[in-house]
């Protein structure tokens, strides 16, 4: 891990235990945490590019926004394992002239939430849409919705990208002419072996090995696992003990937990959850899942009717059982994240220009049912950092 070697090992080997882990959390404490807010800045948002703010995690307020750097439509980022740099991907049409996205780098400072720019590389497909950084910091993934495409990078010390080292295009089943890929989300496995790939438009979530070294991709067999049709799988959350898998279905609102075979890299159907009652005629259409520090609790966010949906999680089983609906704060919730003393959860409504924070229960996992609103422009990811 050469960022790591750039500081002492002693002193940050427990912080970068828990920050190598999206749903782990730092102690508690009532010190303001810094929050990276990705956005989209096409008209007609007022945004420009990735946002820090200040949070409070004594009161659930927001303060200090401003702008950490300016960038096109960068609507996920993903940080190296020593928070060091960000990672972004950007999500347009056109890029130097050619019909692809990109993906950019950013150095940043801790303590100072100084962000500059490293460098930007073509996607190699349009409106990539996720980003992800394996364990070892080397290697960087892109899943290109528009274009239907994934790809990886490889990553120097500075955090400098390479041109695209592997590359997939996808294309649609014979069988199904009118189908349309729609790579939707990179994740890579615990052990740092696989990446999986949500594929929205072909109903599978494709299975590549990973060289850490190189970061070359090289498709898996079995090639993928196979939703039901007309699911749509979107997003995908590896629970903390390797095992088991949440895949988000966008099309149809449900959660398939998964069981996840390390040594096989196979997928296999643990459950189908739904996140609405039987006769719901809402057009749901779910977007992301989170879990508290214990995974005992798991949030799912649904745009078009705008809730959330709260799950307790069975630490024997991995299944899911659902709890309760709650509104989002706002419209078109794109991103969620909890805040790191577990207390707060914050969510980003894209379409009425808003983050909405919600108390927790770390108990019962159950959410206040109205939040604290704070104004902005398109936001579309939140990272603590």
């Amino acid at each position: 891990m050469p960022r790591i070697s750039r500081r002492k090992f002693a002193q940050n080997a427990a912080l970068f235990t828990l920050a190598s882990h999206p749903w782990t959390a730092m102690a508690k404490g009532s010190a303001k945490r810094k929050l990276l807010i990705g956005t989209l800045t096409a008209a007609p948002s007022t945004s420009q590019g990735i946002y820090i703010a200040d949070f409070d995690p004594s009161s659930g307020e927001l303060s200090g926004i401003s702008l950490a750097v300016k960038s096109e439509n960068p609507t996920f980022q993903a940080l190296s394992p020593d928070r060091t740099i960000v990672y972004s991907v950007n999500e347009m049409r056109q890029f130097q002239g050619h019909p692809t996205g990109s993906v950019s780098s950013f150095t940043l400072n801790p303590k100072t939430a100084a962000m500059a720019s490293v460098n930007q590389v073509a996607s190699r497909g349009g409106g990539p849409t996720h980003i992800a950084v394996d364990h070892s910091g080397r290697c960087v993934f892109a899943a290109n919705y528009g274009g239907g495409s994934v790809v990886s990078f490889l990553a120097d010390k500075e955090g400098r990208l390479s041109d695209a080292v592997s590359f997939f295009q996808y294309k649609a089943d014979s069988g199904k002419p009118e189908s349309r890929s729609h790579a939707h989300r990179v994740t890579v496995s615990p052990d740092n072996h696989f990446l999986l790939v949500n594929d929205l438009g072909l109903d599978v979530i494709h299975i590549y090995r990973l060289d850490a070294a190189t970061a070359k991709l090289t498709p898996h067999d079995p090639p993928q696992w196979q939703a039901t049709a007309g699911y749509g799988p979107r997003a995908l959350r590896f629970h903390p003990n390797g095992k088991w898998v949440y895949c988000v279905n966008e099309l149809k609102p449900t959660v398939n937990v998964l069981e996840w075979n390390s040594s096989r890299g196979t997928l296999t159907t643990i459950q189908d959850a739904s996140l609405v009652p039987e006769g719901y005629h809402g057009k749901a259409a779910p977007g992301d899942i989170v879990f508290d520090r214990h995974a005992r609790f798991a949030y799912v966010t649904s745009r078009l009717d705008d809730f959330m949906a709260t799950f307790s999680v069975s630490s024997k089983t991995g299944k899911l059982t659902f709890l309760e609906k709650t509104s989002c704060g706002g419209q078109r919730p794109r991103h969620l994240a909890l805040d790191p003393t577990d207390r707060w959860l914050l969510v980003a409504n894209q379409d009425s220009d808003n983050i909405a924070v919600f108390e927790r229960n770390p108990k019962t996992g159950k959410l206040a049912k109205s939040g604290k609103t704070f104004s902005f422009g398109k936001p579309m990811c939140l990272t603590f950092f």
